[in-house]
């Protein structure tokens, strides 16, 4: 087969750029090293429960065509993200909102509240924060950051908060009203039947082989401008969604990450573990950041419970990337493999491993369907 794209990588960047493309009449082969479609928002049932495999993944948008794009490939529920935060024995709401407040300091007004942030603000004496601690205690005060930012924020970093730059924490969300809705997007929801089905939906039609990386897959064909497999399929361009740095052999250094660890538990005779979807140990002392109760994601259907601890870990090599280390230094590291990129003909870099940022899923979507859009247009 000749093929206009291979796509390299079927998580949801791929899946959108596919599905856009086989619309449009161009053919697509999609390849994907792990033995699964979906990348990241993969989900897996479990005892009937739709389980998210690599993390808790909400979608949530405030742009309406996005909303109505993604619908037409899945139905989704009303899941609003309300998270909760432990802190030796107490609990508290997130976001930081007059629920966390009242509980915190016992009191019950805005007014009171905004008192408190604000003297607490004025005692750290912080004008120009240098580093991650002085810029939280500059925004919320020493109470919010102790127990609920400092040890979460070591842990999901592996460094101290004053070892960490400021500009992670540009801002930190504070609602004086009591609403423990994390985001602020009119849209949000988790698709009924999982992330899985909605990328399956938006691959129908597009070829996909599983458990092939693409360096085992393709090699140049010499002096051509297309792609050719060991099987002798060949490709017009590629779109390329893994780690930029791999696909240059790490010539100029590898970007830095942070990992995640999974570890994952069945418990048959426990219809609710902890009554919420997701709740974050904010202690450095307790290892794991956050526990997700996978059942509450679809209001508590299914047998038993699945839970997942997830650990922060460093990367290395051969490690998943989660978190892209956006610091100077990775960032001009980056800004290298751009020039690097700018001048492979036909191959085009896309997604949160190959553009090194974090992405919300909405904005992968809006990337897919841009990059689609401008590759129709250069071919009319």
């Amino acid at each position: 087969m000749k093929y206009d794209y291979l796509i390299v990588g079927a998580g949801l960047f791929g899946a959108v750029f596919a599905h856009e493309m086989k619309n449009a009449g161009r053919t697509c082969l999609c390849i994907d090293k792990r033995e699964h479609i979906g990348g990241n928002i993969y989900t897996e049932e479990e005892h009937g429960i739709q389980v998210h495999k690599y993390g808790a993944h909400i979608f949530h948008t405030s742009d309406k065509k996005i909303w109505d794009y993604v619908n037409q490939f899945a139905e989704f529920n009303h899941y609003i993200n309300s998270p909760m935060a432990v802190y030796q024995d107490e609990i508290y709401n997130m976001p930081f909102n007059m629920n966390t407040f009242s509980k915190m300091w016992n009191i019950r007004t805005p007014a009171e509240a905004h008192e408190i942030i604000e003297r607490q603000k004025a005692e750290c004496q912080v004008e120009d924060p240098q580093n991650l601690e002085e810029q939280a205690l500059s925004l919320v005060g020493r109470d919010v950051y102790e127990k609920l930012v400092k040890g979460y924020t070591q842990k999901q970093w592996g460094r101290e908060c004053r070892e960490l730059p400021a500009f992670i924490i540009k801002r930190l969300p504070v609602r004086f009203t009591y609403d423990n809705n994390y985001f602020t997007d009119p849209y949000q929801g988790i698709p009924k039947d999982g992330y899985t089905a909605l990328i399956g939906n938006l691959l129908e039609g597009t070829p996909v082989r599983l458990g092939v990386s693409y360096r085992e897959f393709v090699r140049e064909s010499a002096g051509e401008a297309a792609w050719q497999s060991e099987e002798g399929d060949s490709f017009g361009k590629v779109i390329y969604t893994g780690m930029i740095d791999a696909y240059f052999d790490y010539c100029l250094g590898a970007l830095a990450w942070r990992s995640l660890r999974f570890e994952e538990e069945y418990l048959p005779d426990c219809d609710n573990y902890q009554g919420n979807a997701v709740v974050n140990y904010t202690e450095a002392r307790i290892p794991y950041t956050r526990i997700i109760e996978h059942k509450h994601f679809v209001f508590g259907k299914g047998a038993g419970t699945v839970v997942t601890r997830e650990y922060p870990a460093e990367w290395k090599q051969g490690d998943e990337p989660y978190y892209p280390v956006n610091d100077d230094h990775n960032n001009q590291l980056f800004a290298g493999y751009q020039k690097l990129a700018a001048q492979e003909k036909n191959v085009l870099f896309g997604g949160r491993l190959g553009q090194y940022r974090y992405y919300d899923m909405d904005k992968v979507i809006e990337a897919a369907l841009e990059m689609a859009a401008s590759e129709l247009n250069s071919s009319c």
